[in-house]
C-alpha cells in the first residue's frame, strides 16, 4: 500500500510562500486578507483556543460548510462526513457503542453518527458556539431530534465533565491539524481516563516528515513520531493507519489506545 506524500515543504518559509504566489497569483488577496485578520485575532485572543473560536466565527459568518471544511461545497462537505462515517463503522463501530466526537462542527460526519448509534450514546463537543447552534439546525434537517445527541461547547481538552471510562470511540477529524503540541498533549493527558475498555481514539493530522511547522497559526504540521512519542509519554499506544491512506484525503489518521490494551477495534 502506497503511503500520501507527506508536505511537499515548509509552507511557513518566504520561498514557499513566493513560489506559491507566483503559481497561484489569483489567491493572493485572499491569503493577505486572512493573514491580516489572523493576525488582529491573535493579538485580541492570546490563548489559542480563544484565538481559534474567534477564527470559527468570522468563518461560520460566510458559511457554515466552509468552517469546518473549508470548501462551500455542499457535496464535499457530505462526502467527507461520509468517508469519515464508513471508515469507522468498517473498524467496527456498532449502534451500541458510545462515541465522542471532538471538534463536531456543524455534523458533517455527527449526523451520521447519530443516526447509526442508539439513542443518547453520541456526545459531540466544539469550541465554537456558532458551529452547535448550526450543529442543532442540521438536527432538525435531519429529524435526528429522537436520537438524543449530547452537544457541548468545551474550552479546553480536559473532558473533566465526562465519566471516566465510557467511550468506546472517540474521534477527531480537522482537530489537531489546528493544534499547537500543548493543546494537542493537553487531550493526550486526559483522554486515556474517558475511554472504555477496549476502546479506542481516532484522530487525522496534518503529516510532514520534514521540519513541523505552522501556518497562520491556523495549519500544523508534525512528524508521525512527535505525536507516537507524546502519546508514549502520557500511557497511550499510537499507530499510523496505514488503510486510512488509501482513502482521498490530504491528512493522515492516528489510533490510540491505552498502553497494554491491545483491543484494535471496538468489537461487538
Amino acid at each position: 500500500m502506497r503511503a500520501k506524500e507527506p508536505a511537499a515543504g515548509n509552507r511557513s518559509r518566504l520561498l514557499h510562500q513566493v513560489r506559491y504566489a507566483l503559481h497561484h497569483p489569483e489567491r493572493v488577496p485572499a491569503h493577505a486578507r486572512r493573514a491580516v485578520r489572523d493576525a488582529w485575532l491573535r493579538l485580541r485572543h492570546p490563548d489559542h483556543i480563544a484565538y481559534y473560536r474567534a477564527v470559527m466565527a468570522s468563518d461560520a459568518a460566510r458559511s457554515t460548510e466552509a468552517a469546518v471544511g473549508h470548501n462551500p461545497s455542499r457535496e464535499q462537505w457530505a462526502r467527507i462526513g461520509r468517508m469519515q462515517f464508513d471508515y469507522l463503522v468498517g473498524h467496527g463501530l456498532k449502534p451500541h457503542h458510545r462515541m465522542l466526537e471532538i471538534g463536531c462542527g456543524n455534523l458533517r460526519a455527527g449526523r451520521l453518527f447519530i443516526d447509526h448509534l442508539d439513542t443518547g450514546h453520541y456526545y459531540g463537543i466544539d469550541i465554537s458556539p456558532h458551529i452547535l447552534l448550526a450543529a442543532q439546525d442540521t438536527l432538525v434537517v435531519e429529524k435526528l431530534q429522537p436520537k438524543l445527541p449530547y452537544l457541548a461547547l468545551a474550552g479546553d481538552l480536559t473532558f473533566a465533565f465526562l465519566p471516566d471510562a465510557h467511550f468506546d470511540v472517540v474521534h477527531a477529524h480537522s482537530v489537531f491539524s489546528h493544534s499547537p503540541l500543548h493543546v494537542i498533549e493537553e487531550c493526550f493527558a486526559n483522554v486515556g481516563r474517558i475511554l472504555a475498555p477496549g476502546g479506542f481514539f481516532d484522530f487525522t493530522f496534518d503529516r510532514t516528515e520534514g521540519e513541523e511547522h505552522q501556518v497562520l497559526h491556523e495549519d500544523f504540521y508534525y512528524r508521525t513520531r512527535t505525536l507516537t512519542g507524546l502519546a508514549a509519554k502520557h500511557g497511550l499506544d499510537a499507530r499510523f493507519m496505514d488503510d486510512w491512506e488509501r482513502l482521498p484525503h490530504r491528512q493522515s489518521k492516528m489510533r490510540v489506545v491505552v498502553a497494554g490494551d491491545r483491543a484494535r477495534t471496538v468489537g461487538p
